[in-house]
């Protein structure tokens, strides 16, 4: 299974809009999806403050990566889904 993290904000259009295009883009794939608010958490604040939305992504228990920030990018999703854990 793909787990994917999407750090976000309350009241953040691109959040949204991110979110809405990941669930888009993975269709009937069996997937997990965590949203994080980072304005809860002062480390993640610190980390990803000006970089929301941010998506990471790891199969089953691999290695997280980082799929990218404020759009998605459709690319790269594709690769990582494809990609071999």
């Amino acid at each position: 299974m793909i787990h994917f993290t999407l750090y976000s904000r309350s009241y953040c259009h691109l959040c949204d809009d991110m979110l809405t295009a990941l669930r888009t883009e993975l269709g009937a794939l069996a997937a997990d999806i965590s949203v994080l608010d980072v304005d809860e958490d002062p480390l993640l604040l610190e980390k990803y403050d000006e970089l929301v939305p941010v998506l990471t992504g790891r199969h089953d228990l691999g290695p997280v990566r980082e799929l990218g920030h404020y759009f998605l990018d459709v690319d790269r999703l594709s690769q990582f889904i494809g990609a071999q854990p």
